[in-house]
């Protein structure tokens, strides 16, 4: 087996230790090859400018997020990650031949594949938490650590708190509060997300009261696929509407002629706002934190 042929590959001379899911790991001082399997880590390597050498697709995708390709491109000179598997699914193979030295991973990340994993490269994977908005902080930071970039990745954290805090006082201003529903709208129908989603804590923190009409199990990241008439439940002032891809553009826009979809208060208010899924309701990270605030802004103030 090809995995098994090129098992542990060299660390620097210089290692750190750090806590992890699966205990105290050492990781090379300057690490030069980074394999990301997690989006969240893949946004936090390039947020302080760390480009990896391999990275996983987004969910709904065959390529990494919208969000991340057009930060990529921005560069001068861009370099694209090689792409080694998909969210739930890691070849081995195409992550041994990045010849890493140190790889990224969810925490998620199942102990089978750890094991096999942490004989390529130094393997990190920020330990599991109970569902909260503000978990990708923690998780960043580890990721931070990891890349010798501990100092970076706290300024970064902190720009988003700043901006946050700035769209807050801004939409107060504006007399924009009120409440909001986020929702992924898929073929097999709309399905409503927590409330205690990362993308959920940006939208809090910019000054809307976001909620899932309990619909959302308690842990649950999103709602099953609901009913248009079960819609009705969603009673925010404004309604985020995110599609990963074109087939559920296409349920969506047919969705638009039923009259459940038009009794709903955003819709009746004409504040419904379409933004990207891959980015709203997968992302995590400083990158994908600045572009959604980004995108309320521009949505939100007049």
């Amino acid at each position: 087996m090809l995995v098994a042929a090129g098992l542990t590959l060299a660390m620097s001379a210089e290692a750190r230790t750090l806590d992890t899911a699966h205990g105290e790991i050492e990781v090379p001082e300057s690490p030069e090859r980074i394999v990301t399997l997690y989006e969240g880590a893949l946004d936090t390597s390039l947020a302080v400018g760390i480009v990896p050498v391999g990275a996983v697709t987004t969910r709904g995708g065959d390529g990494v997020a919208r969000y991340i390709e057009a930060h990529l491109e921005a560069h001068p000179t861009p370099v694209h990650p090689a792409i080694v598997g998909v969210v739930r699914e890691i070849n081995l193979e195409a992550v041994l031949a990045q010849r890493p030295d140190l790889i990224l991973a969810a925490p998620q990340l199942s102990d089978d594949q750890y094991a096999l994993l942490s004989r390529i490269a130094p393997t990190i994977v920020p330990p599991a938490q109970p569902l909260a908005a503000d978990n990708w902080e923690a998780e960043a930071r580890l990721f931070g650590e990891a890349l010798g970039q501990a100092d970076a990745l706290e300024a970064a954290i902190a720009e988003v708190h700043a901006r946050s805090a700035a769209l807050a006082e801004a939409l107060e201003a504006a007399e924009l509060t009120g409440s909001a529903n986020l929702i992924r709208w898929m073929p097999q129908g709309p399905m409503v997300m927590s409330e205690w989603l990362f993308t959920s804590g940006l939208i809090q923190a910019a000054g809307l009261a976001i909620g899932d009409a309990g619909l959302v199990r308690d842990g649950g990241v999103h709602s099953d696929p609901l009913s248009l008439e079960n819609l009705s439940r969603l009673d925010g002032d404004w309604l985020f509407l995110a599609t990963l891809n074109e087939e559920g553009q296409e349920a969506l826009d047919a969705a638009r002629n039923s009259p459940a979809f038009a009794r709903l208060p955003a819709v009746q208010a004409d504040r419904v706002i379409p933004v990207d899924g891959q980015l709203w309701t997968s992302a995590t990270g400083p990158l994908a934190a600045q572009a959604i605030l980004e995108e309320l802004e521009t949505a939100l103030l007049p």
